[in-house]
C-alpha cells in the first residue's frame, strides 16, 4: 500500500500521547480518559491542549462513563454538553454510540447527539460490537449519517474479527469500516488485506514506570479495584510507527 492509500488513528489517553502519535506520523488521533474502562470523555484542559498542539485531526470520545452502551436522559444531558464543549474549542470529531436495551442502535437518541454534533465528523464507536445483528445497525448507522464505524468484527480483537470485518467493508455504502482493537505492526498489513478496510485505529501504548520515589503500597486509588499505582501507559512513537511502517511493505 501506498501512505496515502490508508489512514492511521492512534487512541491516545494525554496530550503526550497525542505528541508522540505525530511524531509516528498518525493522521488522526481518538483522545480518551479512563483508558480501563474503554475510554470516557476527556477533560476540557486535556482537549484543549491537544487542539493546540495539533492543528487538525483530533476526534474526541463522547462517553460519561464504563460499562454499557444504555444512556439515561440525563447522561445524554451530559453528553450534548460535551459535544458543545468540544465544538467549542474547534475538536474535528466525535466518537459515541448508544444502544437500545435489546441491543439495537439507539437511532432516536445518537439523531440527538448528532445534530449537536452538526458538522463534525462522527464516528460510531464499539458499542457496535455489542449490537445484536451488526447488520442492521450497520444500516442504521449509515442512515444516520455516520462518517465511519470502529469495530474489532464483533470479537475480542480484530484479527481474529477478520471474516466480519471484511463483510461490514463489502456491504458498507456510505460509512468506512474502521477496524481497531489489538492491531499492531505484526498483524495490521494481514487486517488490511484480508479485509480491505483503509482506516485502521490501534493504541499502540507501552507502560511507563513512576518517577515516585516514596511509595506507600497499602494503599490503592482505585479501591477493591486493582490498578497500576505506579505505571501508566503512552503512545509509543515506536509501536505506531512500525504499525505504519509494516503496510508500506
Amino acid at each position: 500500500m501506498e501512505r496515502e492509500d490508508f489512514k492511521i488513528e492512534i487512541c491516545a489517553n494525554s496530550a503526550e500521547s497525542v505528541k508522540a502519535a505525530m511524531q509516528a506520523g498518525a493522521d488522526r488521533v481518538e483522545l480518551c480518559a479512563g483508558m480501563p474502562e474503554g475510554g470516557t470523555t476527556p477533560s476540557y484542559g486535556e482537549m484543549s491542549l491537544v487542539r493546540e498542539l495539533m492543528p487538525s485531526g483530533v476526534h474526541v470520545i463522547i462517553r460519561p462513563r464504563g460499562g454499557d452502551f444504555l444512556y439515561s436522559e440525563s447522561e445524554c444531558e451530559v453528553m450534548m454538553r460535551d459535544i458543545e464543549m468540544a465544538h467549542r474549542i474547534g475538536i474535528d470529531g466525535v466518537v459515541l454510540g448508544c444502544l437500545t436495551a435489546e441491543g439495537q442502535v439507539d437511532v432516536k437518541k445518537m439523531r440527538a447527539l448528532m445534530d449537536v454534533a452538526g458538522q463534525m465528523s462522527v464516528t460510531f464507536h464499539r458499542a457496535f460490537d455489542m449490537c445484536c445483528d451488526p447488520f442492521v445497525a450497520l444500516q442504521d448507522i449509515e442512515q444516520l449519517g455516520c462518517h465511519r464505524i470502529l469495530t474489532s468484527g464483533q470479537q475480542p480483537s480484530a484479527e481474529t474479527g477478520i471474516p466480519l470485518l471484511k463483510e461490514l467493508v463489502e456491504k458498507s455504502e456510505n460509512v468506512i469500516i474502521m477496524p481497531g482493537c489489538g492491531i499492531n505492526a505484526d498483524n495490521i498489513a494481514r487486517i488490511a488485506r484480508e479485509t480491505g478496510a483503509h482506516e485502521f485505529h490501534l493504541s499502540a501504548r507501552m507502560s511507563v514506570e513512576s518517577g515516585m520515589l516514596y511509595r506507600n503500597p497499602r494503599v490503592s486509588m482505585g479501591g477493591t479495584v486493582q490498578v497500576a499505582e505506579y505505571g501508566r501507559d503512552v503512545t509509543s512513537v515506536e509501536k505506531a510507527g512500525a504499525a505504519i511502517n509494516s503496510l508500506l511493505q
